[in-house]
């Protein structure tokens, strides 16, 4: 597998957590229950912590070789 690939697959693994985050955020809008609004609060906050990270990577894998490309500080030794 090459790193354009593994983008590709970053980008995909990331899809399912963007519709779930959605529902997570109705749900959130209608919900009542202090209890449950805070652990829809928390796995929303879990949850948008990946998918930035899946963002992230997906970009520095698809131009890791590319001549110029600024790399994130926090994926570089």
């Amino acid at each position: 597998m090459t790193l354009r690939e593994l983008s590709g697959a970053y980008r995909a693994a990331a899809q399912p957590i963007r519709v779930r985050l959605r529902e997570l955020r109705i749900e959130m809008k209608r919900e009542r229950d202090p209890e449950r609004m805070f652990w829809l609060k928390r796995r929303t906050a879990v949850l948008t912590e990946m998918l930035r990270q899946m963002n992230e990577l997906a970009e520095l894998t698809e131009h890791y070789y590319e001549r110029g490309y600024y790399r994130n500080e926090k994926y570089r030794l």
